[in-house]
């Protein structure tokens, strides 16, 4: 998957908003659930800024981090106001999470691809949440901003991949090169930073691109701007001219996560 922006990107590994085909079921479904061999949450103590993630063959390792990042990767969530009900401590208080399976469970992911593996992982990051945090929630469907992403009038400019082709990606500061990648991978990486969720309607899912993007990140721009220097493209510019995607701005009805209780971790 692709990966743009802030560290918060790190939060939309699942591929599939919330709510929509690819989201995993919720544990207070009957869908059978796998869960956690062992599972460890404690609040951070290092006193440490900055954060880590971690993705391990038998399952994860964030330092770090606010319980509202397992929440996001747990069920899928790209937007703040895909979530609602959270107490204040979820989203400032730091924890190190860890968690992993048995070796016949890991062993079996080895086959699997990213999404096949969020769509068992998913479900198990709920069930951890239920029994660590008396976690209890449902879902609302809210009318809520999105980017219609459609095929520009200058027709599509992303290359075919080769069938055989790797997926890959190159990621700087206003710069992504990419094989090999989906539609669908374009609304995970880029939906947090264009502040609303992306809704591929480009009837391109399942087709791999090659393609590269170039733009100027909003704050360069106004300082390029102020001193009267070429700005360069924007992100919604460089979409158009150089993918032929085009977002355009529209409301939808999206599932929203409502969050009814939640506890701090009991011990482990």
């Amino acid at each position: 998957m692709l990966r743009v922006g802030t560290v918060i990107a790190v939060w939309s590994i699942a591929i599939g908003a919330l709510g929509q085909a690819g989201a995993p079921a919720p544990t207070n479904s009957r869908t059978k659930t796998l869960t956690f061999d062992v599972a460890s949450i404690k609040p951070d103590k290092s006193m440490n800024r900055g954060a880590s993630f971690e993705t391990l063959p038998d399952g994860f390792r964030w330092t770090n981090w606010p319980l509202a990042g397992l929440l996001r990767e747990a069920f899928g969530v790209h937007m703040d106001n895909q979530m609602v009900g959270l107490p204040g401590w979820v989203n400032s208080d730091p924890y190190d999470i860890e968690a992993k399976v048995d070796a016949d469970t890991a062993e079996a992911w080895k086959k699997l691809t990213v999404k096949e593996r969020w769509k068992q992982e998913g479900p198990m990051m709920q069930s951890l949440l239920v029994d660590r945090c008396q976690l209890k929630f449902h879902f609302e469907k809210r009318e809520l901003p999105v980017f219609d992403m459609v095929i520009a009038k200058g027709g599509l400019k992303m290359k075919d991949a080769a069938a055989d082709e790797d997926p890959s990606e190159s990621i700087g500061s206003g710069k992504l090169t990419a094989h090999a990648q989906s539609t669908e991978s374009i609304v995970t990486a880029f939906s947090w930073d264009l502040g609303r969720l992306i809704v591929d309607k480009t009837g391109l899912e399942g087709k791999k691109f090659d393609f590269e993007m170039k733009w100027t990140p909003d704050n360069e721009r106004a300082a390029a701007t102020s001193a009267d220097a070429d700005a360069g493209p924007s992100i919604f510019t460089a979409f158009e001219e150089q993918l032929g995607l085009k977002q355009v701005p529209d409301k939808a009805p999206l599932d929203v996560l409502v969050i009814d209780h939640i506890e701090r971790p009991s011990p482990n």
